[in-house]
């Protein structure tokens, strides 16, 4: 008799949309729920006290850290509890730190306990978004456990304690990810490079059918007079497909999506954004997508600022309370975006798509280290200031440097991550096999 394997349980956190947002695309692709660590069945109700008293402390300093007056101690405070060190030279930081050993005083807690007991009668393979389903999963005997590593450059916090004697599987987004998680003491055997999961109806398949198509109309709307495209329109053809429209062509003005962190972080910058691109909008040069995503208060004040410029023809705002809903209204609106403008959060590794990405500052020093990485890859560019954002951007769009940004992200960034990580899961032996 064929023996039936379980599916994968894709475990995540509602901490911010970072460890959601990549969990829902792996689970829509592998047909299965998200779980939630501080939830049933996976957490008991000690699991969600303690990881309520600890969102109650990150997402306030998230958001406090981008205020005028209180926001430098707070960003002091949120780099030192994200710090990461500098790359060069290598080193061994494979030691203990305040990270490794909070983690540890959990576990003795009880915390993650009711999810290995789970996973031990189920016998599924675990595939955690978040570090610390993984870690304490393995801390209370828990076999056959992965993880999903969701930035550029990562914590100590992200190893095991003892990380050489640790048999979790991590998927790691790019390179350095995978040399930083070795300089923690984690096996190489234990580290594959896949890239990042991007939701499927993003890409299209290995073939990338779906990317190839958007990113063709976004090059023309990208670079309508052809300072990009005229010198490189064989190689566009032969990797894209037929462009719709010839350099003399009038397409669509460019849209450009600002999506505010899943706390509320840097709504400022969003409603003065919506000034400086007022003009542009109003003469038909740029279009406007505002991402509150779940938060009704981030909307409405989103509203009040489109409201006073007079511009609510020209912009649309995307909200949604159900956070898997709103992931899905993003990405239909990521499928017409020509210039995505976000902190440098999980959506960095969007650019992969041929989004050029307009760095918004870092909340966190592994942001800070999502956005080297797409500015180093030339698929991301740090903003100007945001009250002269329409001429900036006009700019960029007369010469063709974000044309040319998308063109980097799609040549130079991994897109195929969701099919990597759901291949090697599904290929996981369960518990006692």
């Amino acid at each position: 008799m064929e023996l039936q394997v379980p599916k994968p349980q894709v475990l995540a956190i509602d901490m911010g949309y970072g460890h959601l947002r990549p969990a829902a695309a792996l689970a829509d692709f592998l047909r299965v729920d998200v779980l939630q660590m501080d939830c049933a069945p996976a957490g008991s109700d000690e699991d969600a006290r303690f990881w309520a008293r600890t969102r109650k402390l990150y997402e306030p300093l998230t958001r406090f850290s981008q205020l005028p007056l209180v926001g430098p101690p707070m960003q002091a405070l949120l780099s030192a509890l994200t710090a990461i060190p500098e790359p060069w030279p290598r080193r061994n930081f494979s030691g203990p730190t305040q990270g490794t050993r909070w983690m540890e005083r959990a576990a003795q807690g009880g915390i993650g306990r009711q999810l290995a007991e789970s996973l031990k009668v189920s016998g599924a393979p675990l595939l955690s978004t978040f570090y610390a389903g993984a870690i304490l999963a393995e801390l209370h005997g828990a076999t056959n456990l992965h993880c999903l590593i969701t930035d550029s450059d990562i914590n100590r916090v992200w190893a095991p304690p003892d990380a050489a004697r640790s048999d979790i599987h991590y998927f790691a987004p790019g390179e350095r990810a995978r040399r930083r998680m070795e300089s923690y003491g984690v096996r190489p055997s234990r580290i594959r490079v896949t890239g990042f999961p991007l939701p499927h109806e993003l890409v299209g398949g290995r073939e990338r059918t779906a990317l190839k198509r958007n990113l063709a109309g976004r090059m023309v709307r990208l670079d309508p007079h052809g300072a990009f495209r005229s010198g490189k329109l064989d190689e566009l053809e032969r990797r894209l497909g037929p462009l719709p429209l010839p350099i003399s062509g009038d397409p669509q003005p460019p849209l450009l999506t600002f999506a505010v962190g899943g706390a509320g972080a840097q709504m400022a910058l969003a409603c003065e954004l919506v000034s400086g691109v007022r003009q542009e909008l109003l003469d038909g040069r740029l279009r406007l997508a505002l991402v509150a995503g779940r938060r009704h208060e981030v909307a409405e004040g989103l509203r009040e600022a489109v409201s006073d410029a007079g511009i609510e023809a020209q912009t649309e705002i995307l909200e949604d309370p159900d956070v898997f809903g709103y992931f899905r209204k993003f990405n239909a609106l990521l499928a017409r975006t020509d210039v995505l403008w976000s902190k440098p959060s999980e959506l960095t590794f969007f650019a992969a798509l041929g989004l050029p990405l307009v760095c918004a500052p870092p909340v966190g020093i592994h942001e800070s280290r999502n956005r080297r990485w797409a500015v180093e890859s030339g698929a991301g560019l740090q903003q100007h200031a945001p009250a002269t954002a329409g001429a900036w951007l006009c700019e960029w769009i007369e010469d063709g440097i974000l044309a040319n940004a998308a063109w980097n992200g799609f040549n130079m960034l991994p897109s195929l991550g969701l099919y990597e990580i759901a291949d090697a899961i599904t290929s996981a032996r369960p518990t006692g096999i």
